[in-house]
C-alpha cells in the first residue's frame, strides 16, 4: 500500500514553529541590547540600596541620629546648589551603572600546578600519622588522592595555604595532646613558617580546620580605656573567643578592638597576676600599663628589682606610695603592705560584725607591683636576711577581701626562685616573648590553640585568666618616657596619663640655710664628739636656749582654755627622779622661764 502524504499544514508546522522561535529570540536579544543600560542601572540601584540598608543595620543606634543629620544636610545642600539636583541625578546614575555592571570573574576549577604540588606534599607528609596497615580502605596512602583528604582549601596571594580542612581516620588518637601537637607542628611547618595558625579539632566529625591568624595590632599606645573600676586591660587579642570590644585611638583613627580584661576586687576569682617572659619581652611595659590604670582608682606600691629606673616616671606621683629599688626599702614597704592588709581585714570584719558597711579606707584598692623580686632574694641570702617574698604571703592569701592586688613580673629562667605562695595564689597568668610549648603549658596550665613562633614584637604573648581559654595577647605600648630611644608620640601618651606630683622624688632634699655672716658654726670638742649624738644634740639645744636673750612677754594662743593653774616646768628632770611641777596662781601675763644658775 502506498504511503499517503501528510497534510500540508502538518508538514510545514515545525518549520513555522522554528521560524517563530527564532524571531522571538531575535526580538528578545534586540530588546535586551536596547534595554541593557536600563537593566544595568536598575541592578546597580538595587545593589546600592542593599549596601545602604546593610550600612544602616551595622550603625549603632546611638550614632544613627548623627548619620541622619548628615544625610539630610547633604540633601539640603544639593537641593539649594545651582544645578544640584541634576548633578546629583547624573552622579547617582553613574554610580548605579558602575555597581550594576556584570562582573565576570574567571573562576578556576581547581588549584594550579604549584598549589597542587604543595597539597600533594602535605598529603604525603601526613601519611605516616594517619595510616594503618589494618585499614582496608585507607584515606591516606602513598600515592593516594589528596582531594578526598582535603575537601576545603584556600591560598593567599603568595601561594601559601591560608585555610585548610583536613579529614583524618576515626582511629587517630585525637584526644591525646601529644598526638595533636605532632600534627599541628607538621602542618605549621609544611604550610609556611613565620605565621601563627589556629587549629580547631572536631572529634565528632574527624576533621581538623587550620586557619592563619592575622597579626595583632602593635600600634595601640597607652590611653584611658573605657572600663569600670575593678577592670584592667591587659592587652588586645583576636575576636574569636572575646565578644566584647573597646574603642581605642590609633593615631588619628578610632576603631573597636577585642580586649583581654582582668577583673579584680572582692568578687574576683583571679585576684593576683604572674607575668613571665624573656629579657626585653615587655614585662616591665605590662607593669607600667597596669600601674597607670590602677592609679585612676587606687594606690600603688612598686618594687623595682631590675634597678634600671623603669618606673622613675611614677616616683612622687599622686597615689604612688613608694617606688623601692633597695633591699631595705623593699623590705620596709612589703612589711607595711602586710600590716595594711591585716588592718583592712580587721576593720572590715568589725564592720561586718556590727552590721555596718566597710570603712572608706578599706575600699580604696591597693596594688603591689613587683618587677623581678627574685633579685632581692639573692641579696637577702647574701646578707643573711629574710627573703622579701615571705612578706607577700599575707597580701596573697587575704588580699582579695582587703582590696589588695599583687602583680609579679619575673623572667622565665628564674621561675624556680619564686616562693610557693607566689606560684600558688597567682591564678591569672601572662607569658610574653618567645617560649616553647612546654613552657607555655607549664605556666598557663593549658597549651594554646595556636603554634608559637620564634620572632615576636615586644609585649606579644599569651594570657589565661584562671581556668579560661588561652588568648593571644598584645600589650599596649607603654614605654619608659624618660628613655631617649622612646618616640615622642609614645612619650606624650604616657606622660598624659601620669598623675600630678605630690611629693619630691626620692633623693631630693631641702638645702640647709647658711649661717649668718660673722658667725661660724660651733666646733665640737673631743668629749662632745665621743658622746652619743642624741645627747649631744639635746645639750646643744639646751645651751642655745639658755644663751638667747629673754624676749618680751608674748601672749600664748592655745586651742583649749587655760586651766586655773599652770604647771611651771623646771630646767629638766633628773635621770632617776620624776619631773617636779610647781603650782602657782595664774598671773595677768604668761609666766616667763628664767635662767637658772
Amino acid at each position: 500500500m502506498a504511503r499517503r502524504p501528510l497534510p500540508r499544514i502538518l508538514s510545514n508546522g515545525s518549520a513555522q514553529l522554528a521560524r517563530s522561535r527564532e524571531l522571538a529570540r531575535t526580538a528578545a536579544d534586540s530588546a535586551t541590547d536596547v534595554l541593557h543600560p536600563l537593566i544595568t542601572i536598575t541592578r546597580g540601584l538595587r545593589r546600592l540600596a542593599a549596601a545602604g540598608r546593610r550600612r544602616w543595620t551595622e550603625t549603632p543606634k546611638e550614632r544613627r541620629g548623627a548619620l541622619l543629620f548628615l544625610v539630610a544636610s547633604v540633601v539640603l545642600v544639593v537641593a539649594l546648589a545651582p544645578y544640584g539636583p541634576l548633578l546629583a541625578a547624573i552622579t547617582l546614575m553613574a554610580a548605579a551603572a558602575w555597581q550594576g555592571r556584570e562582573r565576570s570573574t574567571a573562576a578556576s576549577d581547581g588549584p594550579d600546578e604549584s598549589q597542587t604540588q604543595r597539597l600533594k606534599s602535605l598529603y604525603d607528609a601526613l601519611v605516616p600519622y594517619f595510616s594503618a596497615a589494618e585499614d582496608p580502605e585507607p584515606l591516606y596512602s602513598h600515592g593516594g588522592a589528596w582531594d578526598k583528604a582535603f575537601p576545603t582549601y584556600a591560598f593567599d596571594g603568595g601561594g601559601r595555604i591560608s585555610q585548610l580542612v583536613v579529614r583524618y581516620p576515626a582511629y587517630f588518637t585525637d584526644g591525646e595532646p601529644e598526638a595533636r601537637a605532632r600534627i599541628e607542628n607538621l602542618l605549621a611547618a609544611k604550610s609556611g613558617r613565620g605565621r601563627e595558625y589556629h587549629f580547631t579539632w572536631d572529634e565528632e566529625g574527624n576533621q581538623l580546620t587550620v586557619g592563619v591568624l592575622l597579626p595583632l595590632p602593635v600600634d595601640i599606645a597607652a590611653q584611658r580605656f573605657v572600663t569600670t573600676p575593678g577592670e584592667t586591660v591587659l592587652g588586645f587579642t583576636d575576636p574569636t573567643r572575646v565578644q566584647r570590644t573597646l574603642p581605642v585611638t590609633c593615631g588619628e583613627r578610632q576603631r573597636d578592638v577585642p580586649p583581654v580584661v582582668w577583673r579584680t576586687g572582692l568578687r574576683s576569682t583571679e585576684p593576683h597576676l604572674l607575668a613571665l617572659g624573656q629579657p626585653g619581652s615587655g614585662t616591665s611595659t605590662l607593669l607600667r600599663s597596669i600601674a597607670l590604670q590602677a592609679l585612676r582608682h587606687g594606690d600603688v606600691v612598686i618594687v623595682d628589682g631590675g634597678g634600671t629606673g623603669e618606673y622613675a616616671c611614677l616616683t612622687g606621683r599622686d597615689g604612688v606610695l613608694a617606688v623601692e629599688a633597695g633591699l631595705a626599702g623593699v623590705t620596709a614597704g612589703l612589711e607595711w603592705a602586710a600590716t595594711e592588709t591585716e588592718r583592712r581585714l580587721i576593720a572590715a570584719n568589725r564592720a561586718h560584725q556590727a552590721g555596718d558597711p566597710p570603712p572608706d579606707d578599706t575600699k580604696r584598692p591597693l596594688w603591689i607591683l613587683l618587677d623581678r623580686p627574685t633579685a632581692f632574694t639573692h641579696l637577702a641570702a647574701a646578707d643573711g636576711r629574710k627573703d622579701p617574698q615571705c612578706l607577700l604571703q599575707v597580701p596573697l592569701r587575704h588580699g582579695r577581701p582587703a582590696n589588695v592586688t599583687v602583680v609579679v613580673a619575673e623572667q622565665l629562667d628564674s621561675v624556680d626562685a619564686l616562693s610557693d605562695p607566689v606560684r600558688q595564689h597567682t591564678r591569672a597568668r601572662v607569658v610574653l616573648g618567645p617560649a616553647t610549648a612546654a613552657q607555655l603549658e607549664s605556666v598557663l596550665g593549658a597549651p594554646p590553640r595556636t603554634t608559637p613562633i620564634d620572632e615576636l614584637p615586644p609585649g606579644r604573648g599569651y594570657a589565661r585568666l584562671g581556668t579560661g581559654p588561652v588568648h593571644r595577647l598584645q600589650v599596649p605600648a607603654t614605654p619608659n618616657p624618660y628613655d631617649d630611644a622612646t618616640p615622642d608620640a609614645l612619650c606624650e601618651a604616657v606622660l598624659d596619663l601620669l598623675p600630678p606630683r605630690t611629693a619630691p622624688a626620692d633623693g631630693e632634699t631641702i638645702p640647709e640655710q647658711d649661717p649668718p655672716e660673722g658667725k661660724s658654726a660651733p666646733v665640737p670638742t673631743d668629749e662632745e664628739a665621743e658622746q652619743d649624738p642624741a645627747d649631744a644634740q639635746s645639750q646643744q639645744a639646751a645651751q642655745a636656749m639658755a644663751n638667747e636673750p629673754l624676749p618680751d612677754p608674748v601672749p600664748v594662743l592655745t586651742k583649749e582654755p587655760l586651766p586655773d593653774q599652770v604647771p611651771v616646768p623646771t630646767k629638766g628632770p633628773l635621770p632617776d627622779q620624776e619631773p617636779v611641777l610647781t603650782k602657782e596662781p595664774l598671773p595677768d601675763q604668761v609666766p616667763v622661764l628664767t635662767k637658772e644658775t
